[in-house]
């Protein structure tokens, strides 16, 4: 159960990372305050003077809508891919002959800075 609930916010904030520009600024705070900051709602709900299952509401559509756009775009998708491919990539490069290696390396690193 822990491990899920461990997962759920990774992924949250993964999501939220690449499209928290898309969300309202509430959702956006609301967000912040409970996945990056591990505010209870009861606290969200006293710091923004609304009720805690308003909170809880306005963070389940935030969430829905993460999920949403990621269905749409695929950003989260497409970057976890990405890093399976330069993972596989940078194994690879150790069987190269080391004449070549050098270059492959550099170009690979940057790549990994585009990310």
């Amino acid at each position: 159960m822990q491990d899920q609930s461990l997962e759920k916010t990774i992924r949250i904030n993964m999501l939220f990372d690449f499209y928290q520009t898309l969300l309202t600024e509430k959702q956006q705070t609301f967000l912040r305050c409970y996945y990056h900051d591990d505010f209870s709602l009861g606290e969200i709900a006293t710091e923004f003077d609304i009720s805690r299952q308003a909170v809880f509401e306005h963070i389940k559509r935030a969430e829905h809508m993460l999920e949403e756009y990621e269905l749409k775009l695929s950003l989260l998708g497409k970057h976890n891919r990405n890093r399976e491919l330069m993972d596989q990539l940078q194994l690879e490069i150790e069987k190269v002959p080391e004449e070549y290696r050098q270059t492959i390396t550099k170009l690979l690193d940057q790549l990994n800075r585009l990310e």
